[in-house]
């Protein structure tokens, strides 16, 4: 999306328009001298278009530059954010403004590559990411109409993920800023998700997150931009790991409708055929009260049964494994809502759930989400399946959190390192398990 000439100056697009030639505009925008800057000329256009006024006064020009908060002689300073993401296998990049604007995005997909792999080879996502970074980054540029001198800050994913991966973006970004003069602001994977829906949704804090991708599962309470109070996470691989696993047994990339989709995908639309009740799987650590995850069980129970089913059933399988993966993420979250609510570290009523990562975009578990806020008089938000999926707009909108919180802003970039491992926030899950919260069944009628 390409903003308008004069948007990054915090005039309205409906303003901007009322100058409407083109030769306007440039001579609106022109260079000029302190005493009538760009936006005083602006302004003199405006009202002389709007109110059939030859040459508006100097006190309705100021009175109208008021009306956008300005100060005579004073240029509007508009954050706006590069990000840019390498943690995994995707090149992303987006320019995005302080009002969320998506001015400019730009992604490069490894997928194909990796599904013919068998999965992702840290060192073929590292080469892949130096010979796409460059063009990514400056697709992102043009598309935002963005000079990069205009640009207030630029930040980048560099912790967690694969070390290889996380380094490419980390390096081309220290050498960009360097170029630019700009200030560096590192980004966490796992904080970048769970702020999206903030940009997308007016949320406040604070609000619980369930964050579950190919590479993470966690829920934590969000009580700030950099505050979070981690309440679980998984004690081994992370749901999408396994469900991209049982694809991987089952063969989908041989079946016609699923050869170009990821595992986690694949699982999700062949699902839709079977029947999740064929097979009697009980959900992991039913009896631990605490809201920690395992799907590794999970994983090597579906193994045998494919072994000994010899494949003849794969919708049946993937329709038991995607329900008892939703019933285990759900049964978890609820006692992180109870949790949460006894501390009276949420709302008693109209608290705020927020699902986000990439296996947030099932809608299977989605709906098996919405089943539990229903239940305990929470609201269920999820930002676009786009913006589940690792992209350059959570890292930039990430980036404007910060600057707008003025926390984690680097102008010296001498010693910064990526961090392939880094827990988010404060550990309580110590206290969630004292807590030993019962959980009440739900009727999952999906």
């Amino acid at each position: 999306m390409t903003s308008l000439p004069g948007a990054r100056f915090g005039l309205s697009p409906a303003a901007i328009r009322a100058v409407d030639s083109p030769r306007e505009r440039r001579q609106a925008l022109a260079p000029a001298p302190q005493e009538e800057g760009i936006i005083y000329r602006v302004s003199m256009l405006i009202l002389s278009k709007t109110a059939g006024v030859l040459k508006p006064s100097k006190r309705k020009v100021y009175g109208f530059l008021r009306s956008f908060n300005f100060h005579p002689g004073t240029l509007f300073l508009h954050k706006i954010v590069l990000g840019i993401e390498t943690s995994c296998d995707d090149t992303a990049a987006a320019v995005v403004d302080e009002t969320g604007n998506v001015l400019g995005e730009a992604i490069h997909s490894q997928t194909e590559v990796h599904l013919k792999t068998g999965g992702i080879i840290p060192p073929v996502a590292q080469q892949l990411h130096r010979e796409n970074i460059q063009r990514i980054v400056q697709e992102a540029l043009s598309a935002s109409s963005i000079s990069p001198s205009d640009l207030s800050a630029v930040a980048t994913t560099i912790k967690p993920g694969l070390a290889l991966s996380l380094g490419v973006g980390l390096s081309f970004s220290l050498q960009l800023v360097g170029q630019l003069k700009k200030p560096f602001i590192p980004i966490h994977h796992m904080e970048a998700h769970a702020l999206t829906i903030r940009l997308t949704n007016k949320v406040e804090f604070p609000f619980l997150v369930l964050l579950i991708s190919g590479g993470h599962c966690l829920l934590a309470l969000v009580q700030g931009v950099s505050d979070f109070l981690l309440l679980g996470k998984s004690l081994d691989i992370a749901p999408g790991d396994m469900l991209d696993k049982v694809a991987r047994r089952l063969s989908l990339i041989k079946h016609p409708e699923c050869s170009t989709m990821s595992g986690g995908k694949a699982i999700e639309h062949l699902a839709k055929q079977g029947n999740r009740f064929h097979f009697d799987i009980t959900p992991p650590l039913q009896r631990a009260k605490n809201c920690d995850f395992s799907f590794t069980g999970l994983q090597h129970l579906i193994n045998k049964i494919i072994i000994q089913k010899e494949k003849e059933e794969a919708a049946d399988i993937a329709a038991a494994v995607q329900h008892t993966t939703a019933c285990h993420i759900v049964k978890r979250t609820h006692r992180a809502i109870l949790f949460c609510k006894q501390k009276d570290l949420l709302p008693q009523n109209n608290a705020v759930l927020v699902a986000s990562g990439g296996v947030a975009s099932n809608f299977y578990i989605r709906r098996a989400l919405e089943i539990l806020t229903n239940a305990t008089q929470c609201t269920l938000l999820c930002p676009p399946p786009r913006l589940c999926t690792d992209n350059g707009i959570m890292i930039a909108w990430n980036g404007i959190e910060r600057l707008r919180a003025g926390m984690g802003i680097l102008h010296d970039i001498e010693d910064i390192r990526y961090e392939p491992k880094c827990p988010l926030g404060v550990d309580i899950s110590k206290e969630v398990e004292e807590a030993a919260i019962k959980v009440p069944r739900l009727k999952m009628n999906l």
